[in-house]
């Protein structure tokens, strides 16, 4: 490690967007890509993308994860049509994916011939913390400080401070509420 960071010679970097902050760690088998017209890729201060991360931007969408983040292994970051933005010290476990588009589903037409369309981007605020195997769609704001919990299926906007899970995500409770009790909104 030194002022610029880790680079494996193992991860696989194509993408003409892509700015870095120092201290970056990547590990191997790390793939950042840029398709086409794709937006650029920031990485702040001290940010780790560990083994098999896929980080790729196609039109419109576009990636920035603030300083002090840490990604675990087999993460997946589709920046498509919408941002991806992921704010400081936030820990996100291994194998969670974000998603800010989806196919539409009309009738007769292969979903692989679906145009992409979204409800907008997806922002993660500072501090939150997404248990293994989360997805997180598109249009969502997970608040700071949020937890959500393992395999859950983030739909719905999560509060500041709220604890969440299952599919879709629900609030369970706020951290530091011993009594459980929550009105059930996400």
């Amino acid at each position: 490690m030194n002022p610029r960071g880790y680079f494996s010679p193992r991860a696989t970097i194509h993408h003409s967007g892509l700015k870095l902050g120092g201290r970056i760690f990547i590990d191997d088998h790390v793939i950042i890509y840029r398709y086409g017209e794709g937006g650029p890729v920031n990485l702040g201060n001290s940010v780790s993308l560990h083994r098999g991360c896929i980080i790729q931007t196609g039109a419109g969408g576009s990636l920035t994860v603030g300083p002090d983040t840490h990604i675990q292994p087999g993460c997946i970051f589709s920046a498509f049509l919408s941002p991806i933005v992921i704010g400081s010290g936030v820990q996100v476990a291994p194998k969670c994916a974000f998603y800010p588009y989806d196919h539409g589903v009309a009738p007769d037409i292969p979903i692989s011939k679906q145009p992409l369309r979204t409800k907008g981007g997806i922002v993660v605020g500072d501090g939150a913390w997404l248990g293994v195997g989360v997805i997180v769609l598109d249009g969502v704001r997970i608040g700071k400080g949020a937890v959500i919990g393992a395999g859950s299926v983030v739909t719905h906007d999560v509060p500041e401070g709220a604890i969440a899970a299952g599919n879709p995500a629900r609030v369970l409770r706020m951290r530091g509420d011993s009594t459980g009790k929550t009105d059930g909104t996400v």
